[in-house]
């Protein structure tokens, strides 16, 4: 299967602090991977690298056999312009822990301002498109509520839905269940499985042990900003052989 995201020796210092530290994987097409690790492993910063939300000190990230960011004249990379970046990130799209709605704006009308204003497509057929990905997400009776009439499961499957919008050829999803109340976290893991069923690639930073033994095709396991172990669910989740995986799988379980 053909490399949809690519990085190759990346880094990323925030002042002097090492956050990222010669990250280098490369993500298939249809490939499910969760990355998972303790807080401040970089695992956030490494799905916002990808997103261009934050810009890499070092290596490269491609999409699609594209860098990321920047590009190369030579063997120099120059950043690209922020109109630039948007049109690539919009190859990828990005799942929050917080749902970032628009609050003033209706769950449709959410749904479609991302195509509208980056892709130029039609309104009409956007809205169309917009009420099958809420049967998709379970939500099509709540096309006209606004996000304060959501719960947090609620809202976080209209982003994902929102996201799916854009077309992307990639989803980075950054710990999309650590904000909700407990009940409410099985409607989006269910989404999530759905949309690795269908073949969609995707990266996904969580804690949900349970979801990554069913759905993953490969776990990272990060600390200190590298990627420390990678391999299937089983040898990583059930019978892992790294000592300092072993005890963070005791310690989550």
């Amino acid at each position: 299967m053909a490399v949809i995201i690519s990085a190759e020796k990346v880094n990323k210092y925030f002042d002097t602090l090492h956050v990222l530290k010669d990250i280098s994987i490369d993500i298939h097409e249809g490939e499910v991977v969760c990355v998972i690790g303790p807080s401040g492993s970089g695992k956030s910063t490494f799905l916002r690298c990808i997103n261009q939300l934050e810009s890499t000190s070092s290596g490269v990230i491609r999409i699609n056999d594209e860098i990321i960011g920047f590009r190369q004249q030579g063997n120099k990379l120059h950043p690209l312009k922020d109109k630039q970046i948007a049109k690539q990130r919009s190859k990828v799209g990005m799942v929050f822990q917080r749902f970032n709605l628009f609050p003033h704006k209706t769950v449709l009308e959410n749904i479609i301002e991302g195509p509208v204003y980056v892709q130029k497509r039609p309104a009409a057929e956007l809205k169309k498109e917009a009420m099958e990905l809420l049967k998709k997400v379970g939500l099509a009776e709540k096309a006209n509520s606004y996000p304060n009439e959501l719960s947090g499961g609620q809202q976080q499957r209209v982003a994902i839905a929102r996201t799916l919008a854009m077309r992307p050829q990639a989803i980075l999803f950054d710990e999309p269940t650590s904000a909700l109340d407990p009940e409410l976290v099985g409607d989006v893991l269910a989404v999530m499985k759905e949309l690795a069923q269908s073949g969609m690639t995707m990266i996904v930073v969580t804690h949900e042990i349970g979801f990554c033994r069913e759905v993953a095709d490969k776990v990272l396991f990060m600390e200190s900003g590298a990627i420390v172990a990678s391999d299937t669910p089983d040898n990583m989740l059930i019978n892992p052989k790294h000592p300092r995986v072993r005890e963070f799988i005791s310690a989550v379980l």
